[in-house]
């Protein structure tokens, strides 16, 4: 539904999309195998500092099921199945882990014209229960989300938050942290035909009255290459350059330096991700 608003995880997310996405000081690499007849492969090897982890996953779509099977070097297994449409507008999907069978949960979503609702329980003696929620329009959308722990009888989500969205800008006021923080955040195109876009977010905390920011850029140099930048009120600066170097496959560089820390050595990171 064109006109739905979206699921609340998405309140403020081009953002911090722009803010962080993409953004990594590991060693990363990334090959997908589409597939014509439904099924797909990626496998994906990451290096952090001397530690090499990695993983393969497949995913099966059969018109309105989709399965998703994922193995890591540590030899954990995680599945997904997903079913699409089961009832109008609902999507339902079970996942569970493999030797961790008490990881496993229920999630069903329901995406209603001037509502979307996403539940998850999690398939255990004691779940962790979650809901969210958010109704209004593609436009403005107004939403919350909880989550409770039953083996502890505790909350572990409580939040609230309002999105207002334009193509050329978008804004959100979110209550996090179980209300102990409120986090402000815009992003504005200033030039679409250069993909040029600024953003900002601000949180302050409620208990300690601490405030912190972040302020960001993304401009194209061509039509292949994009490069964003961040500075947050901690010292931070951060600088990202993307090339497309082929169709879908893209190499990614990230630094960050901390001007605050002495004797600082700058974060590195290279990601590389190729599609056939």
């Amino acid at each position: 539904m064109e006109q739905s608003p979206a699921p609340f995880s998405e309140i403020g997310r081009r953002a911090r999309d722009l803010l962080t996405k993409d953004y990594s000081y590991d060693q990363k690499f990334t090959f997908s195998v589409p597939s014509s007849s439904g099924v797909g492969i990626t496998a994906t090897g990451v290096k952090k500092d001397q530690i090499f982890v990695g993983d393969i996953s497949t995913q099966y779509n059969l018109g309105s099921t989709v399965v998703d099977i994922k193995v890591d070097t540590y030899s954990n297994v995680s599945t997904k199945v997903t079913l699409v449409d089961v009832f109008r507008s609902t999507k339902v999907s079970v996942g569970f882990n493999i030797p961790d069978h008490k990881a496993g949960k229920f999630d069903v979503q329901y995406l209603h014209q001037h509502a979307a609702i996403n539940s998850s329980i999690g398939l255990n003696p004691s779940p962790l229960l979650e809901l969210s929620a958010a109704i209004g329009s593609k436009d403005l959308a107004v939403g919350g989300e909880i989550g409770f722990n039953t083996a502890s009888s505790s909350f572990t989500k409580c939040n609230a938050g309002i999105s207002f969205n334009k193509p050329d800008f978008s804004a959100a006021l979110m209550l996090t942290d179980r209300g102990q923080a409120v986090r402000a955040s815009y992003v504005h195109s200033v030039n679409p035909a250069n993909g040029t876009e600024v953003a900002a977010e601000m949180i302050h905390r409620l208990d300690t009255y601490e405030n912190s920011f972040s302020i960001g850029s993304s401009h194209k140099v061509d039509p292949l290459t994009s490069v964003k930048t961040r500075f947050s009120d901690n010292g931070k600066v951060a600088m990202l350059c993307q090339r497309e170097w082929r169709p879908k496959s893209l190499i990614t560089f990230s630094a960050e330096y901390d001007m605050k820390a002495k004797n600082s050595v700058p974060k590195l990171g290279l990601a590389l991700a190729l599609k056939p």
